[in-house]
């Protein structure tokens, strides 16, 4: 099995990636969600790679992340989800959507990426809800702050508000309401110490 690519980047397209390792061109099929963080062509690359093969073909499908590779071979496992159709998941909601859309049940959401249908979605939320850890749940439910920007101490104050058994939206709400008001200095305990007292 092929772990990983490293070569040069000779083409890149929204759905596919040739890679030139060692002289050698792989064709490798990528969600946009990898596109949008390849480097320009010519550049040195490395992608973590699935290699699927079936009867009548071999296809290597290659990631930016370690996240989402383990997230397609997930999908990958569902019942009617081929690598084409999870590649779809993953080129119309991040890893992050996706893993809370399971969490939570959301169907909705799951079923608004073009060629998953609502049973499609079910199935997904079904077999999928088990196999993702508590702590990448609870990451992915909490998620960032709305207005707080990649405020670590946002994410992580959410978090422990979630862990303490606030939902999700009051958890967040009580954190942009501390940032919002003198947030600037606070540390992450003086955050989740403003929020429950408030």
């Amino acid at each position: 099995m092929i772990a990983f690519l490293r070569g040069i980047l000779a083409e890149k397209q929204p759905t596919r990636a040739v890679l030139d390792v060692n002289g050698v061109g792989y064709e490798v099929l990528v969600p946009l969600s990898s596109y949008d963080r390849l480097p320009s062509a010519g550049s040195e690359c490395r992608l973590f790679t699935h290699h699927h093969v079936r009867d009548d073909a071999e296809q290597l499908i290659g990631f930016v992340t370690e996240a989402e590779l383990r997230l397609f071979e997930l999908l990958i496992d569902v019942n009617g989800i081929g690598p084409r159709l999870a590649l779809a998941v993953l080129s119309g909601l991040s890893v992050r959507e996706i893993k809370a859309a399971i969490v939570r049940g959301d169907v909705k959401l799951l079923s608004g990426v073009p060629g998953i249908g609502r049973k499609t979605a079910e199935r997904i939320v079904m077999e999928m809800k088990d196999k993702i850890g508590a702590a990448e749940a609870l990451e992915a439910v909490a998620g960032p702050a709305e207005g707080a920007g990649d405020d670590r101490r946002a994410r992580d104050a959410v978090l422990a508000l979630v862990a303490l058994g606030y939902k999700q939206d009051q958890a967040r709400k009580r954190v942009l309401a501390v940032l919002d008001g003198s947030g600037a200095g606070l540390t992450v305990e003086d955050i989740i110490k403003k929020a429950l007292s408030g």
